[in-house]
């Protein structure tokens, strides 16, 4: 592997300009001029962009100007120590050590490896002396050579960790002879991550991993960059406290530690003090009203295959929850907009035009009138013209084309969560052509694993530098869409297609007794985990079908929403009826759960069923099957895909929906208040504040009282 760094690369002692554009244009010529990228003006460019973001500049003297660029060709590292010295953003002044860190767009994993170890160097204080120290620039080559050459090493990994947690046979066995135990360590978990994740992602893991060891706490960090992630063991997230998010950018599956508490702040905090932040992530645990990370918590108890690492189908549900997650905001754009179209322009707004061929209401009169030029179809049954039914015209089309985007939206989106940004562009192409030939959301859930799988098989050839430029951008999009999307229209189209058609005529057909029966399977899968994978599939059945506005879609469609809104408005009449079962702060739950309830929001619900699901979990699912077989029984159409109470305008049978709803509503209130009330003390007759200690470590055995001695 070529040398990330040459004597050519270092400068010191010198003045490279006042302002940090200077110097990094003038390190940029360096790696420019010794060969290792096309022009030093785009190097330049993408490293000041990301300057831009965040400011490179560490506490110490010390700034690391990064990026990934297409212009770079190889890998490489040029160092300045400055003479005087350069604002780079830090607050303890400017820099004099300055590290350019070019990575080419499409980096092997194994540069990105030793661009991260520097990184994580520079957190020593020894390694920034000896910069400072170097006679010359062959001793600063040798330095970096030493912490970058790669040899197995505990400080490389993708996961940073902390002594043994007290789960290990190690810390959970007292030194023999002792009179009793250690108190049990805290424990935290944390995940890092910066927009190029090179730099601050590794140095914000080594920085809260010391801090945590000086502490007392147990902390395992994941770290999110280039150079790869291990993800987080799931018994390491159930078993921690607390969660620490230092990122820049998004946290990849977020939803495996829903309901933990969290602090969360961007990778230059955790760097400058990690203290703080391991300080206020104790507190947090301890607070039962303390910040959680939203979501559904289930993907934090999915199965793994061994070593840790995900299960095949637990990799699988992720894949589709991310499909389905971006997929939902078309689909409440969309859904909503045609919704209000019906509101303004009547049902008939999307009926064929008889006078232009072709095109229905709509869309003609959004072509050829305006609100200037409003349209007359006077004598229509169901249809408004004039200023409403053009603007029902308008909301139409909108919400059509929003909808266009559904299907390639799900299969871009599984894509990208299989091969990450490569594979948006085959997966989006995928689920069009789904769309095309006829097989629709199966076609989208199919092809955007194709096209995901495909793309990331691709990423992984290795290919020689010159071209290696051309693969995120040229390659992969190419070679993936040809392969997934080929393979789309002779293969998998027509059977999908055929599949999705015996699908819609089943349920177009649904009447009396196999109404029923659909209802109560879709209540019991929209109560089950509420917000869940279980959960996203009912809804990502009513939703596919939406686009279709045939009678069944929309009796499942309002099926759906009506047996998600039980949860929330159970829990909330369960702690109104008997709020001595309840801690004070699940009263106050209760409370906002009204609201969360009548907004078809279910993860209200959640915070009951992390503290008790085997009573909470059973009782809604009850209670959500009852309504959803009163709804779909009695043929309650819904036109929107959302928004609970206040899209009524959107539906039939209003009357008839509100009646299932309270039923499930009694009935999963009713189910839960016994539940709890069997084999369980009031709490009126328990100390509150034992209750509230209980419930906030009803996962984590640690006594609360060995805190004060680490924070």
């Amino acid at each position: 592997m070529t040398a990330l760094i040459s004597p050519e690369l270092v400068v010191l002692d010198a003045d490279l300009g006042s302002d940090k554009a200077a110097v990094v244009r003038r390190l940029a010529g360096l790696v420019a001029d010794a060969g290792r990228a096309t022009g030093a003006d785009a190097l330049a460019g993408d490293a000041l962009a990301r300057e831009a973001q965040a400011a490179t500049g560490l506490p110490g003297g010390i700034a690391i100007p990064h990026c990934r660029s297409a212009a770079v060709t190889q890998a490489s590292l040029a160092f300045a120590r400055l003479a005087p010295g350069v604002d780079f953003g830090a607050a303890d002044g400017p820099a004099d050590l300055v590290f350019l860190i070019a990575a080419p767009a499409a980096g092997d994993a194994d540069h990105l490896t030793l661009l991260s170890a520097l990184a994580r160097a520079l957190v020593r204080p020894d390694f920034v002396a000896s910069l400072r120290a170097a006679g010359s620039a062959q001793d600063v080559v040798a330095l970096v050579e030493e912490v970058v050459s790669p040899k197995p090493a505990t400080g490389a990994t993708a996961a940073t960790s902390v002594p043994a947690p007290a789960s290990s046979p190690a810390a959970a066995e007292p030194a023999a002879g002792s009179a009793a135990a250690a108190p049990a360590r805290r424990r935290l978990v944390a995940v890092s991550a910066c927009p190029t994740g090179i730099a601050h992602t590794y140095m914000a893991a080594d920085k809260l991993a010391a801090a945590a060891q000086a502490e007392g706490v147990d902390l395992v960090v994941e770290t999110q960059g280039s150079s790869g992630s291990t993800p987080l063991d799931p018994a390491l997230i159930r078993d921690a406290e607390a969660v620490l998010f230092a990122v820049d950018v998004g946290v990849r599956d977020q939803d495996r530690f829903a309901g933990k508490p969290v602090v969360q702040s961007g990778t230059k905090r955790a760097i400058n003090e990690p203290e703080v932040m391991i300080r206020e992530a104790l507190a947090a645990a301890d607070d039962p009203n303390s910040r959680k990370v939203p979501g559904s918590g289930a993907a934090a108890t999915a199965p793994t295959s061994g070593g840790g690492r995900p299960s095949t189908g637990a990799e699988i549900r992720r894949w589709l929850l991310t499909g389905v997650s971006y997929m939902i905001p078309f689909v409440a754009a969309g859904g909503l907009l045609i919704a209000l179209g019906f509101l303004f322009g009547g049902y008939q707004i999307v009926s064929d035009n008889p006078d232009v061929d072709g095109q229905n209401y709509a869309l003609s009169w959004v072509l050829n009138n305006s609100f200037f030029d409003l349209p007359s179809a006077s004598g229509i049954e169901g249809l408004n013209d004039g200023f409403w039914g053009y603007l029902g015209a308008v909301c139409t089309v909108l919400g059509q084309a929003a909808f266009g985007f559904l299907v390639p939206a799900l299969a871009g989106y599984i894509a990208y969560a299989i091969a990450d940004r490569p594979g948006i562009a085959p997966g989006f192409v995928v689920g069009a052509v789904s769309v095309a030939v006829g097989a629709g959301f199966l076609g989208g859930l199919v092809g955007g694993i194709l096209a995901g799988l495909v793309a990331r098989w691709i990423a992984s050839w290795k290919l020689p530098s010159g071209v290696r430029g051309l693969q995120p951008v040229v390659i992969i999009p190419l070679l993936a869409t040809l392969i997934s999307s080929g393979i789309m229209v002779a293969v998998l189209g027509r059977p999908l297609a055929a599949a999705l058609e015996g699908l819609g005529d089943w349920l177009n057909g649904l009447s009396g007794t196999s109404a029923v029966l659909l209802g109560i399977i879709l209540g019991l899968m929209m109560c089950f985990d509420l917000g869940g994978p279980v959960n996203k599939a009912a809804y990502l059945f009513a939703t596919a079908g939406l686009a279709s506005q045939t009678s069944g879609s929309l009796v499942i469609m309002a099926t759906v929403m009506a047996a998600g809104m039980v949860p929330p408005l159970a829990m909330a009449a369960s702690t109104a009826i008997r709020p001595r079962l309840y801690t004070p702060a699940e009263r106050d739950n209760g409370k906002a759960a009204w609201l969360l309830g009548a907004s078809f929001i279910s993860e209200g619900a959640i915070p009951f069923a992390a503290a008790d699901p085997l009573r909470v979990i059973p009782s809604m699912m009850l209670g959500g099957a009852t309504t959803g077989a009163i709804v779909a029984s009695s043929g309650v159409e819904l036109r929107a895909p959302h928004g609970g109470i206040f899209v009524f305008f959107a539906m039939s049978n209003v009357l008839v929906f509100v009646v299932a709803l309270i039923a499930g509503t009694i009935v999963g209130a009713v189910a839960v208040t016994i539940a709890k009330s069997i084999g369980r003390k009031k709490l009126d007759e328990v100390p509150e504040d034992a209750v509230d200690l209980a419930h906030a470590h009803a996962h984590n055995p640690a006594p609360a009282v060995s805190a004060p001695a680490r924070v």
